[in-house]
């Protein structure tokens, strides 16, 4: 991105959105507004996605139909509700690089990866350890101390931290191959979030994953802030497991139903330990209701219980929106949008707050993190008040994120503006 004061300019945001091929897409979506019905300057869809307006719809449809058939709902529903989960798989697949049968939309996030450690979470006496990157979602820190306990392990021996280095921000590579180093032989599993949700610094997926395998661990992610934002191409480069929200970049709502990847390699394992419910079941056997357990290949034998119908029916609308755009045309876009807002904040040339995030757009997604230097939430709070919805995380950091869907250059040099302003 040219760093020049003809992008600090209205006419020049207004002239790159003319030009964006997504741009169409805004209108697909509701946007927040203030009191007088003025839209908000949203840039928070690293914490919840906004509401494409297809989702009423959909959701209404599977309400009619709940209304007209009852249960017949789960066989003669427009959208039959017995296989509806598999109306997702495809478009899901695309947007994190598997295959349909490695993707299913089930739970939420933690149950998932709690589901996921119980089968690839197989420790030894010796070999136990489960390294972690140290300031993870706090969430993935609880189920990975508590599977810990739950095998006698003391998690403050058997848990190691990816940690920055001393007065850094971000994760190096070559602290994890050390830390792997000097554990030989002990490390059953690396579990890692991808992109972090504080620092917006997305990890190497491939060369973590090449990494943990050749000591001989199981490398496993959490996609909560990478899926619908980079690729992380879980087929191709071999990760044994991801899980995922789908209520941040996959605009699916509060509290949707999250996803999960299980590697084709794992696909027809039935040693592997699992927790079951019946709908991972085999379809034709399921309503039999009297046979032994025998688990569908692939990422569908680990769901547990039908699917909620209603929450996956906004999913399906968003994921419609996806598949029109192709992903690699949203990375694209991403990739300008916050080039563009990287640029306009380093114009600014103000030292009261630092991009903490990586400069290189391979090493992102499109969240910037904003740290305010004093750790002072007293301007976000400005920010908030001047109409920009973006989110503040302790001890100091604004995080911004202009998802390319739905968020405009317009919106970037508008935010960017008003910053201005309260900077001043």
């Amino acid at each position: 991105m040219q760093n020049s004061s003809k992008i600090a300019t209205l006419e020049y945001a207004k002239d790159q959105d003319k030009k964006d091929p997504l741009q169409r897409f805004r209108a697909e979506f509701n946007l927040p507004t203030d009191a007088n019905g003025k839209p908000k300057i949203y840039l928070c869809g690293n914490s919840l996605g906004l509401q494409p307006k297809l989702a009423q719809t959909y959701v209404q449809q599977e309400l009619d139909d709940w209304a007209k058939l009852g249960v017949d709902g789960h066989t003669d529903a427009q959208n039959p509700w017995k296989p509806y989960h598999e109306f997702l798989s495809e478009s899901m697949a695309k947007i994190v690089g598997a295959k349909a049968s490695e993707v299913v939309m089930m739970n939420t996030l933690t149950v998932n990866l709690h589901l996921m450690m119980v089968s690839f979470y197989q420790p030894t006496s010796t070999r136990y350890k489960i390294i972690i990157e140290s300031d993870a979602f706090p969430s993935d820190k609880y189920a990975v101390k508590s599977q810990l306990e739950f095998h006698g392990f003391n998690a403050e021996e058997a848990l190691l931290e990816w940690t920055p280095r001393e007065g850094e921000e971000l994760c190096r590579y070559e602290d994890l191959e050390k830390l792997l180093k000097d554990n030989k032989g002990e490390v059953a599993l690396l579990m890692l979030g991808n992109t972090n949700y504080y620092t917006g610094q997305k990890y190497p997926i491939k060369e973590i994953t090449e990494l943990g395998h050749a000591h001989n661990a199981i490398v496993g992610f959490d996609l909560a802030h990478g899926a619908g934002n980079i690729q992380p191409n879980l087929h191709e480069n071999q990760v044994d497991f991801a899980v995922w929200c789908s209520y941040k970049y996959l605009n699916s709502g509060p509290g949707s139903v999250g996803g999960c990847f299980v590697h084709e390699k794992h696909a027809n394992n039935k040693n592997l330990k699992r927790f079951a419910g019946w709908w991972g079941h085999n379809k034709d056997t399921r309503f039999n209701m009297r046979k032994e357990f025998d688990p569908i290949p692939g990422a569908e034998g680990w769901q547990l219980s039908n699917p909620p119908i209603l929450s996956m029916a906004a999913i399906r609308a968003s994921l419609e929106i996806f598949e029109k755009a192709g992903f690699e045309n949203i990375r694209k876009k991403s990739e300008k949008l916050t080039g563009y807002l990287e640029s306009l904040i380093e114009n600014l040339g103000n030292n009261k707050i630092e991009i903490i995030t990586p400069k290189n757009p391979a090493d992102r997604g499109c969240q910037l993190s904003l740290k305010v230097k004093g750790a002072d939430k007293k301007l976000f709070n400005q920010l908030s008040e001047a109409g920009v919805i973006a989110d503040w995380r302790e001890p100091n950091v604004i995080r911004v994120a202009p998802a390319p869907l739905y968020n405009s250059f317009e919106d970037v040099y508008e935010m960017v503006e008003r910053l201005k302003k309260l900077l001043a």
